[in-house]
């Protein structure tokens, strides 16, 4: 069985194949509208969502579907001590696919081994958003033409930005692009994420001025206060960056601005009608992505999932103390790590490193 939880799960020809379903569906909507009649769309938000949510939702009634679950952990059972392998266990019991999001890193990782249905990551803390970066990837080769030798700007919080963490995931794996890192040093990419640029041409920047003439993509993102332990941590850094009219004649002619979405005071209304600006184009193609992805997984149902980790390089014996790793609320979740060098492994599913051997 086939499942979406983070972006490596899917080949860049699977990748291309779900863009060019979504495209088709842009076309030609009605020849989409009864392909999942009679099937279910469970919906499982422990965290709030708007344009994620309502998107999937969208996205299974014009496949001719149904929806059922909830909006918020507060509206199920998880108020009274049930666990994400209970809920899941129980939820795909009643739906043939399941759209999931978490506070936390890993939950739907924990999600897959218990579900008798599809799995679909709808962003597990600040981990991985892979259907936000079926979107993105969308949405740029709608305006671009292609996906490949760009040059893309990350700007904001990419520490905890889910979104960042899956996109560039997804483009380092096409040929000639180049990133440019535009945020304070404490707000930059995991460590995870770095080493998965090593290979690629990357430069970290702190004025947003002087990258914005290189960009082919500017991805804004927002500094997200849920995320911080402090307010004093998040006050220090939440108006570094601010896309205004003056910094857009920085930009390109053909530039693409994206934000993810919600923005605060990130991105100035004033950019709003730039037709540069494309994040409200965005909102509109995640629609079409998720319907795309909804079909490729329910027709792969019984593909054996090739996304696991090989028996050797897995450790047993060590425990995860990241606070917002799934395992440090779930008892029953066993603590895996994966090798990741002679003396570094790292939680298989927050991505938290640690020595292997003690020194």
């Amino acid at each position: 069985m086939r499942n979406l939880i983070q972006t490596a799960d899917l080949t860049v020809g699977e990748i291309d194949e779900i863009l060019k379903t979504a495209e088709d569906i842009i076309r030609q909507p009605g020849a989409y509208a009864d392909r999942c009649r009679g099937m279910k769309l469970a919906t499982l938000f422990f965290e709030p969502s708007t344009r994620t949510r309502l998107s999937f939702e969208a996205a299974m009634y014009e496949l001719g579907g149904q929806v059922l679950g909830f909006s918020s952990a507060t509206a199920s059972s998880t108020v009274k001590g049930e666990s994400v392998p209970d809920t899941i266990r129980v939820v795909s019991c009643y739906a043939d696919i399941v759209a999931m999001r978490h506070p936390q890193a890993g939950a739907p990782m924990i999600a897959l081994t218990k579900s008798l249905v599809p799995i679909i990551n709808a962003g597990d803390g600040g981990h991985y958003h892979p259907t936000q970066t079926l979107t993105d990837l969308l949405t740029i080769h709608r305006e671009k033409g292609r996906l490949d030798h760009l040059t893309v700007g990350f700007c904001g919080d990419l520490k905890y930005g889910r979104t960042v963490h899956s996109l560039l995931e997804a483009l380092r794996r096409y040929e000639g692009n180049k990133f440019v890192l535009i945020c304070p040093e404490s707000l930059n990419l995991p460590a995870y994420v770095m080493e998965e640029l090593e290979e690629h041409e990357y430069v970290c920047c702190s004025s947003l001025e002087e990258a914005m003439p290189m960009l082919d993509i500017l991805y804004m993102t927002r500094v997200q206060k849920e995320r911080f332990k402090s307010e004093a941590d998040y006050d220090a850094v939440k108006d570094l960056y601010i896309l205004d009219p003056d910094r857009m004649k920085l930009g390109k002619k053909d530039l693409c601005v994206l934000h993810p979405l919600p923005r605060v005071n990130e991105i100035s209304v004033a950019v709003d009608d730039d037709p540069r600006a494309c994040y409200f184009k965005q909102v509109e193609n995640g629609k079409y992505v998720r319907m795309a992805l909804i079909l490729f997984l329910l027709a792969r149902r019984r593909e054996n999932d090739s996304r696991r980790f090989a028996k050797e390089d897995l450790i047993y014996h060590k425990v995860c103390t990241k606070e917002n790793c799934i395992t440090s609320s779930t008892q029953e979740v066993q603590h895996i790590f994966k090798k990741v060098g002679k003396n570094r492994c790292r939680c298989i599913y927050c991505e938290a490193e640690q020595p292997l051997f003690e020194q």
